[in-house]
């Protein structure tokens, strides 16, 4: 779609002042970002109340027994944790390289995963809005695997193109989350490592699933590339565990269709499968996930039709 005169100068501006933040934030000390990640978090969550009432409704689903104090802190502290997502992002180059990573991670469950990434068949690696998930598809890049990821374009090119060149700056390549199914095809077909993020809300016509007790909508694709080419599927979270770069990367479960197990025995059992074992992780560090997302939109088509009904 062609964009006006006015787009783009907005575009542009956005970009600017994007840029302008990172390259200050990357100036000062990260001791001195935290500090003000903290402080700016009680203002997002209290003062400017950005999709207040979305992130509590969110948390009052998840967890109807919590008091208006835990849901309020949950809330400040899952916007800390996007600042120092932020943050981690634009020092990421810097910090993290072969001979450092082993200062600020721990890796849960890593034999498992270079036997499953250098087998000679195709791989799912599935996340979610937890944690720093940018951080963990990053992390791949450095400890050598190439995986290829699909992603949402944003809607303003330029800072869709910043954001693609720090994804793609350790091997990992990005795939446009509309029309990249012939290119899904061939990389599982070549045996590649297909990566997705399994907590995005697909539409009534999707695959429903229990999360927090309740339906939601995932994309059915995500269990029928797996299924249809046979790929272990392990699922991925990055916890962050103290401060900057202090993480805990964790093989949540790893399931192979091959292997004829209860969950992969169809689309619905593999999709609720992953979808549990994200909630497991979520209900360990609530305020590391993206309440901001309406997550439970919509209704099951037979739940639709007796409202219609009705």
């Amino acid at each position: 779609m062609t964009r006006t005169l006015r787009q783009r100068a907005i575009d542009r501006a956005v970009y600017i002042a994007v840029r302008v933040v990172i390259c200050v934030i990357q100036a000062m000390p990260r001791s001195t970002s935290e500090r003000l990640a903290r402080q700016l978090s009680v203002i997002l969550a209290n003062r400017l109340r950005i999709r207040r009432t979305v992130v509590r409704d969110n948390l009052q689903k998840a967890f109807p027994d919590w008091s208006i104090d835990q849901i309020r802190e949950t809330a400040r502290g899952m916007w800390e944790h996007l600042l120092l997502m932020v943050i981690e992002i634009a020092h990421a180059n810097r910090v993290l390289h072969m001979t450092t990573w082993r200062r600020h991670l721990r890796i849960h469950g890593m034999e498992q995963v270079v036997r499953t990434m250098w087998s000679d068949r195709p791989k799912v690696v599935l996340s979610g809005h937890y944690g720093n998930f940018e951080l963990a598809a990053y992390l791949f890049g450095v400890f050598g695997f190439r995986t290829f990821s699909v992603a949402r374009e944003l809607d303003n090119p330029l800072l869709d193109r910043f954001v693609t060149g720090f994804r793609e700056s350790r091997g990992q390549r990005i795939l446009p989350k509309k029309g990249s199914a012939p290119d899904v095809t061939q990389v599982l077909a070549e045996n590649g490592a297909l990566g997705l993020l399994g907590d995005q809300a697909a539409g009534p016509r999707s695959s429903w699933v229990e999360f927090f007790d309740r339906p939601v909508s995932v994309h059915k694709a995500i269990a029928v590339f797996a299924l249809t080419s046979e790929a272990p599927v392990m699922v991925f979270t990055a916890t962050r565990r103290g401060g900057l770069f202090a993480f805990d990367i964790r093989l949540e479960g790893l399931v192979d269709p091959a292997a004829g197990s209860p969950e992969a025995a169809d689309n619905q059992a593999l999709s609720q499968w992953y979808t549990a074992l994200l909630e497991g992780a979520i209900r360990r560090v609530p305020a590391q996930y993206w309440w901001v997302h309406n997550r439970w939109r919509g209704a099951p088509p037979e739940v639709t039709k007796r409202r219609q009904a009705a």
